[in-house]
């Protein structure tokens, strides 16, 4: 997997077998933080909600960081499921919920951290296509020049 030393990818956990797995992906891309944009970081699936991810990322040697201003409201979340004009609808009203101060400065500040090493976006849809998170890389790489991975 060549990648340049600092970049950007998306990274879901939605058919990953267990923590142990994930951790394993994690460290082949070299990721030095995960930054998790997940409203409310909370999982059925053992070891990735936050406190036990957070613990388990940091015995990894991986940053862990909520951003919370940056997760997709409940309400909004099935159109992304949805036929194509229910994604493209759902993407739209992400686009406005996250037309904040708040959000842009986190996106700033993934960026910088990202300049470092290599950041990965984090929620649980694992295609990337289907999550609010393509709205957020799409913002960062071409707003902020951001190089692009692909995990």
């Amino acid at each position: 997997m060549s990648m340049k030393p600092h970049s950007l990818i998306g990274m879901g956990y939605e058919g990953v077998e267990d923590i142990a797995s994930f951790l394993r992906r994690v460290q082949a891309y070299n990721v030095s933080t995960i930054v998790d944009v997940r409203l409310n970081p909370i999982s059925r699936k053992r070891g990735f909600s936050k406190t036990a991810l957070g613990n388990a990322l940091a015995d990894a040697g991986v940053a862990y960081v909520h951003a919370r201003e940056l997760g997709n409201p409940k309400w909004n979340r099935p159109g992304f499921a949805g036929p194509h004009d229910e994604l493209v609808a759902a993407r739209a009203m992400y686009e406005k919920a996250i037309d904040s101060a708040d959000a842009d400065a986190r996106l700033d500040e993934i960026a910088a951290t990202a300049s470092d090493g290599i950041v990965a976006l984090l929620c649980f849809e694992a295609d990337e296509f289907r999550c609010h998170r393509y709205v957020l890389l799409d913002r960062l790489r071409s707003g902020r020049g951001m190089p692009a991975g692909i995990a």
